[in-house]
């Protein structure tokens, strides 16, 4: 896998076919845990569509920016900022990503990602497919990481959230072998429904931007 793809799919987490160093398991939830719990899936629940600039950070200390539109259920566009060319689109249950760079088309369905837990039609972290796996409360944040039951060897994914008001600040997601992507967004707006148009890949030029 090239080191372009390999970047989008740690952005996404769609599972690199590597070893995992390490399981891990879900934790045994407390009172406050289930009830912090059910504040975010309340919150995230009651997200139906946003935008967002966001900046990348791999494992190896290079950086992206580029703008995100999320609209639930089921679909999303990361388009990079120049001169990256990728492009990020979900839709109908199947994430495109494609390289005009290397002339390459990658087709992922959505709900292998983590991206396919935050844009399910109803959002559940603890669902008979995620696991809770840790919360850590730091000031003015929470963290609380994830896995797939059926993925767990393949890395987990954290959502950061800030505490006041209860936003979706940042996602970390750490392969299985301990490399982590962080994607952080910030001048997140409330917004959707987009055009459908906005989550269908095509070879022609993106028009995301335009589109508010």
């Amino acid at each position: 896998m090239n080191r372009r793809l390999t970047l989008a799919a740690l952005l996404l987490g769609f599972g690199l076919a590597t070893p995992a160093v390490a399981q891990t398991a879900p934790m045994q939830l407390s009172a406050a845990d289930q009830s912090l719990i059910s504040q975010v899936q309340d919150y995230l629940n009651d997200q139906k569509g946003l935008t967002a600039n966001f900046l990348q950070v791999a494992w190896d200390g290079s950086t992206r920016t580029g703008k995100a539109w999320l609209q639930r259920p089921g679909r999303m566009r990361f388009e990079y900022d120049p001169p990256d060319p990728e492009l990020l689109v979900a839709g109908y249950g199947v994430l495109v990503y494609h390289d005009p760079a290397l002339n390459q088309t990658t087709y992922i369905p959505l709900g292998s990602t983590p991206l396919g837990i935050l844009l399910a039609d109803h959002v559940d972290l603890t669902s008979a497919d995620v696991a809770v796996t840790a919360i850590d409360r730091e000031p003015g944040e929470y963290d609380i990481t994830l896995i797939r039951k059926d993925k767990a060897a393949q890395g987990t994914l954290t959502l950061v959230f800030g505490t006041n008001p209860l936003e979706l600040r940042q996602w970390v997601v750490t392969d299985a072998q301990g490399k982590q992507t962080r994607v952080s967004l910030y001048d997140v707006l409330p917004g959707g429904p987009y055009p459908a148009s906005l989550f269908q890949y095509s070879r022609a030029p993106a028009t995301g931007r335009t589109k508010g």
